[in-house]
């Protein structure tokens, strides 16, 4: 069964919880009916005007072709990429419990990589503002345009995004056991006069219960991005199957993404279940010469 809205368990006379069984209390269940509708209704539109366009990922899901480790043929067409469609809106997704937004706690102390020096930079890979750390994994250059869904989606200059993801073990920076003192594959970014910004970081790991993916919030200008609170929108982006088997399968620093990625799918996945029109990146390049994943990120500015 679907869930009703992302990231979020059936509704029923209790409040609504994330998928991780935190209680946001009436005002977010308000928010995550009007989520719910939204996001059916223009799923259905789309659907009607079949332009949602995922048949060619469900065919890839147990690929693993195309020659040597090269993925762009078999992921050019998975997603959005950097066109524009339809114009509709990402979907509104949980942050999870690892944001390093300051909306929560590691070890009993408020996690906010958002408010150290250093954090607004285009190399994340590794951590900063005292911390010494690396990740290690495939490179992966994410290239994100931001339009306006309110105005036929017109490019959004100067919005920064605040993007975050595990390393290639599943581990989370600032919360995992290992590297809480680490914050690395954390960074936030400022789009151009063309809506379009660049990070480099690596291939996110695949932990258990996840389909492989990277969180983001959106924040009208750098200044913005210091704090949860500030935020315009928070969603999350999907990696392709044939692009996360080709990755895992070369290189020895996703030791369990295999086996992990073996046991979920975009169906079971509580985040993408509804659909990913809007959220699959489209990845290219090879495992030996570096990745790239474009996504164009609709929302109402």
């Amino acid at each position: 069964m679907k869930t009703p809205c992302p990231g979020t368990r059936p509704f029923a006379a209790t409040a609504f919880h994330d998928n991780h069984g935190h209680d946001h209390g009436l005002a977010h269940d308000l928010r995550t009916l009007q989520c719910q509708l939204d996001r059916r209704q223009a799923l259905g539109r789309l659907a009607r005007l079949g332009t949602l366009g995922v048949g060619g990922l469900a065919l890839a899901a147990c690929g693993g072709g195309g020659e040597g480790t090269s993925v762009s043929a078999l992921d050019s067409g998975g997603g959005s990429g950097g066109s524009v469609g339809s114009c509709v809106a990402v979907p509104e997704e949980t942050a999870g419990p690892y944001p390093g937004d300051g909306s929560n706690t590691s070890g009993g102390q408020t996690a906010n990589a958002l408010a150290l020096a250093g954090i607004v930079r285009s190399d994340m890979r590794s951590s900063f503002g005292g911390a010494s750390g690396s990740a290690a994994g495939v490179p992966l250059t994410v290239r994100l345009r931001l339009v306006d869904t309110r105005a036929s989606c017109a490019d959004l200059a100067g919005f920064a995004v605040y993007l975050w993801h595990c390393d290639a073990q599943g581990r989370y920076s600032m919360y995992s056991s290992g590297v809480t003192a680490e914050n690395y594959l954390r960074a936030v970014q400022s789009s151009d006069s063309s809506g379009q910004l660049s990070l480099v970081t690596i291939f996110p790991g695949c932990y258990s219960g996840r389909w492989p993916h990277m969180h983001f919030e959106i924040f009208r200008s750098l200044s913005a991005a210091s704090s949860f609170a500030n935020k315009l929108r928070t969603s999350q982006i999907a990696l392709p199957a044939a692009s996360c088997q080709a990755v895992y399968a070369a290189s020895s620093d996703y030791s369990n993404s295999l086996r992990n990625l073996s046991g979920t799918s975009l169906a079971s996945d509580g985040i993408f279940s509804d659909g990913t029109a809007q959220q699959m990146a489209t990845i290219a390049g090879s495992v030996e010469t570096g990745l790239t994943a474009d996504l164009t990120i609709g929302f109402a500015a």
